[in-house]
């Protein structure tokens, strides 16, 4: 049996749901000669470890009772009462993670939504372990920081970091590798903006998509978190620089879509929904009209071509696969020498769900660095 030490950043939604899939994929790994052993989990206030990493690891008992205590919003302090493992305050983790990586070839994976995680995994990276992200930030980084992460790229897996569990960094990555060269890069990488322009395209107002956009939890509790665009950029930005591009997120060109004059420190979340939305649906119910009398409709979607990463609606042919893009799910359209007509991938591209299930594709992807 091949076990594969696993330390997991971050208890949120998708972190739970990793501890899940570990657990009930129990015996599917066990046929495959694998084991995941998690022995460590840590959340912003708090780091448990198991006692002796070396030999024990969270039994699934315990693991399904760290959900329970995450998810009634509990910090992991509460899970050291029971005996099962040591505890460490956040401030702390760091040095006992790198201390852990002189002693176990562990997989560190970051579900958080933190910026400050590259440090920690470039250290313990460096030290001989692997690394799987869900988490963006680490990867939109400096050039300086990101250049120290990747000095051992095999190491490295980060596919849910764009699309979820869609394979579109590693579909990326083999078309680079065989030499192909990629000329354009267009994709709808949200799916909260992909439900709301294939909405508003059926002749609703942008407002009240928006409003049962949130209402069905698509969105972020304060929508322009999504409507920024700032979310798409980051995916864009990650994907510019597998391409080779050395640019940082102030060279991607963002189209918010609300003005500056709504944003968060101006208005309230509440004002912004009920006074601020409905001034915006004149400007896209126009639009949308213009896209139709050029057979086109609207999507907001990144585009990297010729050096350049932009985000912005843009009018799409009504027949490609972005065209016809209905609700949340993400589309891809990938041209190359080799593909003049796009490689296409299309798919779910968000949920806790199907990003732990990315996750845990991209953990068992490294199988083959340990013994």
């Amino acid at each position: 049996m091949k076990n594969i030490p696993v330390i997991l950043l971050g208890c949120g939604g998708v972190g739970r749901q990793l501890l899940h899939h570990i657990v009930s994929c129990r015996s599917l790994h066990a046929s495959k000669g694998i084991c995941l052993r998690v022995v460590g989990v840590c959340d912003s206030k708090s780091f448990i470890v198991s006692s002796d990493v070396l030999s024990t690891e969270f039994d699934d008992a315990f693991l399904l009772h760290i959900c329970q205590t995450k998810a009634d919003r509990l910090s992991l302090e509460t899970c050291i009462e029971s005996g099962k493992c040591e505890g460490f305050a956040f401030s702390d983790s760091v040095r006992k993670l790198t201390d852990i990586a002189t002693r176990l070839g562990f997989v560190i994976v970051d579900c958080s939504a933190s910026s400050e995680t590259v440090g920690v995994i470039s250290q313990v990276v460096n030290l001989g372990c692997c690394a799987v992200l869900a988490n963006k930030k680490p990867l939109t980084c400096s050039m300086e920081e990101f250049d120290k992460l990747f000095l051992h790229p095999r190491r490295i897996r980060h596919e849910s970091t764009v699309g979820a569990g869609l394979p579109i960094i590693t579909s990326l990555n083999r078309i680079i590798s065989s030499g192909d060269t990629v000329r354009l890069i267009i994709g709808s990488l949200s799916g909260t903006l992909g439900y709301v322009m294939s909405e508003i395209e059926k002749g609703k107002a942008f407002s009240e998509v928006v409003k049962a956009a949130k209402d069905l939890g698509y969105t972020e509790p304060d929508p322009r978190d999504d409507l920024s665009g700032m979310d798409v950029a980051r995916k864009g930005l990650i994907l510019a620089r597998l391409l080779g591009q050395r640019i940082d997120m102030k060279t991607v060109k963002i189209q918010s879509l609300y003005p500056d004059n709504m944003g968060p420190d101006m208005i309230s979340v509440e004002d912004f929904l009920v006074n601020g939305l409905p001034l915006l649906d004149k400007g896209f119910e126009e639009r949308i009209k213009k896209a139709s009398s050029n057979g086109k409709v609207l999507r907001y979607v990144c585009i990297l071509q010729n050096s350049r990463c932009d985000v912005k609606i843009h009018e799409v042919e009504k027949q490609s696969a972005l065209g016809q893009l209905k609700g949340s799910d993400n589309v891809v359209e990938i041209y190359s020498r080799c593909y003049d007509l796009p490689l296409v991938i299309q798919g779910a591209g968000a949920g806790n769900d199907t990003t732990a299930a990315g996750v845990l594709a991209d953990i068992l992807d490294l199988q083959d660095l340990y013994p």
